[in-house]
């Protein structure tokens, strides 16, 4: 039995940003990796990443050790990165604090060892420290070496699928203090090197390893069937070893170490290996697969110009503070190799402790020829893992990762149009699948993030989410007989009177007049009439006033501005318009009292529920134009505060004429403002198939779509979604039953995307109930306490009772 003692056996000499001067004279360039995220790449995503790993690694110079590590940790959820101020945020931070998960981090090391032959003896004592080591700061070979791997760097984050970072110095020392620690927290250890076991603190070690070219008993490949998500329907692909990693569950770590060798050389030695298996073949059936393993290499060198020798080693390395448990975690891992037909050599005594010191990137070139297997690059490219967790962007909206349900934040904003040029979104899903309640997840929280936002509803579904801000919301809601309270007449100065909102109003007119095609001569008169209008009357702007005005000059008024009757009608102007004043059917639409917009101004929660008249296309069609009015006088009064307008039930707002053209104005007017449009949908075929509908899909870039059980076949023809798009759309599954319920939803924010799910706490689902005996109860007790959180506590402590009681 053997302790190491890291204090005094440090492993490191200097680092310099991300160089590593190891005391054994190897010098290493150092990276973490950023892999794409689980379930978002196809099989040819997974056949681009192994052509670019190969086309940037095939130019690195022969003696360079490239040794990636992929380290797994059971972890608990901290939520350092959630919001925590509000009701709902600290209702959600406190619900997912502590899950657990399994973690990973990436590294990528580049080793210029300090003997180039990397011919290393059965065993070294990696801890040995080299007279040289500090020297070769200066040295020649060092410099070239720095070059060939910056070139590599370069190579690898210009494919845009992996990115590789620099680790800083406190990050290797981290990664080196954890290594030699034991993954132990919150103590200092010793390495207890026995026979039978590694034991490092609380942590018992073992480890599977791949070491030899007999442990492959078939080909390998760049990807394989990820056989969880894959039906008769649709085809999911993994990684071909990615299995071994988050898959297993369970604290470990991979290491892929791969000598990079000279192709000459190693062609010799292959043949000679080749001449002594054929004269030992027939001393046992061994030899014969070894040969013909060896042969088949041979072949592929020499068919392919492009290939290049190398050496590799794989182990992985796993953990646990109960020594019996390894046991079932190494079966576990067997079984996964099993299924990729390679077995594996399962080390003991010296043979362990060598592989766990020299799996530590510094010392990873100690390996000798038995511990490592004779391959092209492709091949053992083959056996890099390639994705990782679920990532979460440094600030967004909250959803949860499709494995352990833990939060992640996807920036759907985009500030910087990284990945979107139009944040304009789109929410697709039958009825009874939820889009409401995504709509209220997705909108409180860029409320929350001070967005101000506008929602066009048709059937109630944000009351209890505004209520929980009662200063800062407000709901207009139509009633028969009354009217919203909006004047888009109303001026409070002349100041008022800009050419941009003598532009608004005069659409909004002629729109009333119902002129479709309007030309530009019509659009100069409208605005002749309405400056006209405001020269001569300084108070009391309305709709009626504006109609007495005309009316009273009926005779006159074309000849004083010089207008033809072909591009204003004074008889047509007055006949329409006679409808919406002086007694008119809908003229109580325009009765004015009182401007409510001086009300709205200062709220960030806007609210038009027009539930009462959505069968009404006339009273429906002037309330839009109505709002519209409103929108542009106070939403985007102010460029640089972000706004969002949501129109909700917009299949049935597209039964009204020109509501689509509507929509098209605010899509092309909101590329002026920070802000976006979002629709719901029950399906993409409530969209016309006509050249405004095209042009509102072009400009929506961020999609949601819930469970649809009648197919995706029209989404992905229609939004040009991709073949992986469609397998993950159909692989979306609901649990809505347990304790844990969840949807899944799947999104896609520019050309990225994965199935997500949303789980919430109690507090936030019964802030977002739409309709049931549930919601009613809550907003009973809203109406007793006029306090929308006092309710949904006191509704979620009834339930409580309820459940102890049963």
């Amino acid at each position: 039995m053997k302790k190491i003692n890291l204090q005094s056996s440090h492993p490191i000499l200097d680092i310099q940003d991300h160089m590593v001067f190891a005391s054994n004279g190897n010098v290493l360039l150092c990276y973490e990796a950023q892999l794409p995220e689980v379930y978002s790449l196809s099989e040819s995503d997974f056949d681009e990443l192994h052509s670019t790993w190969f086309q940037a690694l095939k130019t690195l110079p022969p003696g360079t050790v490239v040794h990636k590590q992929d380290i797994y940790q059971n972890l608990g959820y901290e939520g350092s990165n959630l919001p925590n101020k509000s009701f709902l945020e600290k209702a959600t931070r406190n619900y997912f604090i502590g899950r657990r998960y399994l973690g990973h981090r990436s590294y990528l090391y580049f080793s210029l060892p300090l003997d180039k032959t990397l011919k290393a003896s059965k065993y070294v004592n990696p801890f040995k420290k080299s007279e040289k080591g500090l020297h070769r700061k200066m040295d020649l070979q060092v410099a070239e070496f720095v070059t060939a791997v910056n070139d590599v760097i370069s190579f690898i984050n210009n494919s845009r699928k992996l990115l590789l970072k620099p680790m800083s110095t406190s990050q290797f020392m981290g990664m080196t203090n954890e290594y030699f620690n034991g993954f132990n927290h919150d103590l200092d250890t010793d390495i207890v090197l026995g026979k039978k076991s590694i034991e490092i603190g609380e942590h018992y070690f073992d480890m599977m390893v791949i070491n030899n070219e007999g442990c492959f008993g078939g080909p390998v490949q760049s990807s394989k069937t990820n056989e969880k998500f894959t039906s008769d329907e649709f085809t999911f692909h993994q990684g071909f070893i990615d299995g071994l990693g988050l898959d297993i569950k369970e604290n470990h770590m991979v290491n892929q170490v791969l000598y990079l060798d000279d192709k000459q050389k190693w062609r010799k030695l292959l043949e000679k290996k080749i001449e002594e298996l054929t004269k030992s073949s027939n001393f046992g059936t061994q030899n014969k697969v070894v040969l013909k393993k060896v042969q088949r290499i041979m072949d592929r060198i020499n068919e392919d110009d492009t290939s290049r020798i190398i050496r590799g080693h794989l182990n992985i390395i796993f953990w646990h503070a109960e020594s019996e448990e390894l046991k079932r975690i190494a079966s576990n891992i067997k079984a996964e190799l099993k299924e990729l037909d390679i077995v594996p050599y399962y080390p003991k005594g010296e043979h362990r402790k060598h592989y766990f010191l020299n799996s530590y990137p510094c010392h990873a070139s100690n390996f000798s020829n038995e511990d490592l297997y004779v391959t092209d690059l492709k091949h053992a490219l083959c056996l890099f893992i390639n994705h990782t967790n679920y990532l979460s962007d440094p600030q967004g909206i909250i959803f949860n990762e499709r494995q352990y349900n833990v939060p992640v934040l996807k920036d759907v904003w985009d500030e910087n149009k990284v990945r979107i040029k139009a944040r304009n979104f789109a929410i697709f899903a039958p009825t009874g699948e939820g889009k409401s309640f995504l709509a209220n997840n997705i909108l409180r929280q860029y409320f929350e993030q001070n967005v101000r936002l506008v929602i066009i509803d048709l059937g109630g579904s944000y009351t209890k989410f505004a209520k929980l801000y009662p200063e800062q919301h407000i709901i207009l809601r139509y009633e028969q007989g009354k009217n919203l309270g909006i004047n888009p007449f109303y001026i409070s100065g002349q100041a008022d009177l800009t050419p941009e909102r003598l532009e608004d109003l005069s659409v909004f007119v002629m729109e009333l007049l119902a002129q479709n095609t309007v030309s530009k001569a019509q659009e100069v008169a409208m605005k002749k009439v309405l400056l006209f209008y405001y020269e001569n009357v300084l108070t009391g702007h309305s709709l009626a006033s504006l109609y007495q005005f005309v009316d009273e000059r009926k005779t006159t008024l074309l000849d004083l501005l010089a207008i033809k009757e072909m591009h204003f009608s004074v008889y047509d102007f007055l006949h329409i318009l006679s409808e919406y004043v002086n007694g008119g059917i809908y003229s109580y639409l325009f009765h004015i009292e009182q401007d409510q917009t001086y009300k709205i101004e200062d709220k960030r929660l806007i609210i038009f529920e027009l539930d009462e008249v959505k069968d009404n296309k006339e009273i429906l069609s002037v309330m839009l134009k109505l709002i519209k009015s409103a929108i542009q006088r106070t939403i985007w009064r102010n460029r640089s505060e972000r706004g969002i307008i949501l129109f909700d039930e917009f299949a049935k707002q597209l039964k009204l004429g020109n509501v689509l053209e509507s929509v098209e104005f605010y899509y092309q007017a909101i590329r002026k403002q920070n802000g976006a449009i979002g629709i719901i949908l029950q399906s993409i075929n409530q969209l016309p198939v006509n050249s405004t509908s095209a042009s509102i899909l072009e400009n929506t870039q961020v999609i949601y779509s819930l469970r649809n059980e009648k197919g995706y076949d029209e989404l992905k023809n229609r939004l040009h979604l991709s073949n992986h798009d469609l397998n993950q759309l159909k692989s979306i599954r609901n649990h809505l039953t347990g304790e844990r319920k969840y949807t899944e939803i799947f999104i896609k924010i520019g050309k990225q995307s994965n199935i997500y799910r949303l789980e919430v706490p109690p507090e936030v689902y019964a802030a977002y109930l739409t309709d049931g005996k549930e919601s009613e109860a809550i907003m009973k007790l809203y109406q007793k306490s006029n306090s929308m959180e006092s309710a949904i506590r006191e509704f979620i402590d009834i339930q409580h009772r309820s459940y102890e009681n049963d």
